[in-house]
């Protein structure tokens, strides 16, 4: 039939008028369109995070000194103790006999070293006269002083006997929150017998955390210039993301270097007062717990002048970090770059840019190296602080315009590839 040439030839042109349609509209629609920011300098707050431990400054396990019953427990188990408070009650009268005793035995010697001194004084006035006898004196004189030294040991008697008197009264050595005891009332303690109750102190409380050694040296050389441990504060981020409202100091760095993890410890010191409406006398007054793993963030006091661009305009491959940049010609070129200390919104650059550079921070997925874009101002990102670390406290210089395109940032471990 004839029809069938007629509809092929239909076919082909319909399919040619359609291409040559989608070419003049691609054509038509001209360089892809990214938004791009001015590389510039910006002041920041320097800031490192590690891993810590909340240590108490003052541990005491509490024990017995002497043997005896324990006839009183007299503390809470869990609460806060001051120093001094009465916590353990053991059996006192046989101590308080032996105190007695010790106090009549040294009467009785003192009563008789009375009379030695008597008897020595007549016999030292008796010398002076013809019925006088120095044998007589020497012997008065030996029997004063060994009757003095018999005193003086009865004495110590008497001070060991009220000692282990006091014994019988278990105080708080510090201020700080007490375990659950370990021996309850009416078992026998003894010195040996371990452990009766811990004792932490609360405030102020130690975070430790490690270093390696190379971060050490950086940390070191950036800040010993600028006042040492006074250029740095510490803030801390709990288990449940919150910054403790409490800043720390740094004010001790371990002398030796871990030989299993190449680090050294840093210790910083925190205070730990009540939280405000818990009452103090309950489970769990404060923010801080002895042992509590958290995030140590270390600031430095002043801030520093550095490159700065959008984080989301950084992208990475197996080489490492590169942005596009836009040059005289509108074309999209790959920069390798060097990030410094970033935070999860602005990326410090130090090599491999230079300031007054257009970077392309949204739109990344439409440039290709060494095609031409249409730039625009990107998006001005809202002004939320990233939790941790400081962010510059300059504005980016460039206008807010159009929105362009929303970009999807690649992570920083991605594998996209210019």
């Amino acid at each position: 039939m004839e029809y069938r040439p007629f509809m092929k030839l239909a076919f082909w042109l319909l399919a040619l008028t359609l291409l040559a349609v989608g070419a003049s509209a691609q054509t038509a629609s001209g360089p892809p369109a990214v938004g791009v920011v001015r590389a510039e300098r910006q002041q920041i707050t320097q800031t490192d995070e590690f891993i810590g431990r909340i240590q108490s400054i003052g541990r005491v396990a509490l024990v017995a000194r002497v043997t005896a019953f324990l006839e009183k427990r007299l503390f809470v188990e869990g609460s806060e103790v001051k120093q001094g408070d009465l916590l353990y009650q053991l059996e006192q009268p046989p101590f308080q006999a032996q105190v007695d005793n010790n106090k009549a035995n040294v009467a009785q010697l003192e009563a008789q070293h009375t009379f030695a001194e008597q008897q020595l004084a007549r016999s030292q006035y008796l010398i002076k006269t013809p019925a006088g006898q120095q044998q007589t004196v020497d012997q008065n004189v030996s029997n004063e002083r060994s009757l003095a030294a018999q005193v003086a040991s009865a004495k110590a008697q008497l001070e060991i006997a009220e000692i282990n008197l006091g014994y019988t009264e278990i105080r708080a050595p510090i201020d700080g929150r007490i375990s659950a005891t370990e021996v309850t009332e009416g078992n026998v303690v003894t010195p040996t017998s371990g452990t009766l109750a811990t004792l932490v102190s609360q405030d102020p409380m130690y975070v430790l955390f490690p270093v390696s050694t190379r971060t050490g040296l950086e940390l070191r050389n950036r800040y010993a210039a600028k006042g040492g441990f006074n250029a740095v504060v510490l803030k801390l981020r709990l288990p449940d993301g919150r910054i403790y409202g409490q800043e720390g100091k740094l004010d001790y760095v371990s002398p030796t270097v871990a030989t299993n993890t190449d680090t050294v410890t840093v210790r910083g010191v925190f205070p730990n007062p009540f939280i405000p409406g818990l009452p103090e006398g309950g489970p769990a007054p404060r923010e801080l717990f002895d042992g509590e793993f958290v995030t140590v963030l270390q600031e430095g006091v002043q801030p520093i002048t550095v490159l700065a661009i959008p984080r989301a305009a950084v992208l990475a491959d197996q080489q490492g970090d590169y942005v596009y940049v836009v040059d005289a010609q509108n074309k999209a070129q790959v920069r390798r770059v060097q990030l410094g200390q970033s935070t999860p919104s602005t990326a410090v650059v130090t090599s491999g840019l230079t300031e007054g550079e257009l970077v392309i921070s949204e739109g990344i997925q439409r440039a290709r190296p060494g095609e031409v874009v249409s730039p625009g101002p990107a998006t001005p990102p809202p002004q939320v602080a990233p939790r941790g670390a400081s962010e510059p406290t300059e504005p980016s210089s460039n206008p807010a315009s159009e929105p362009a395109e929303p970009h999807k940032s690649p992570s920083n471990g991605s594998e996209a590839k210019p």
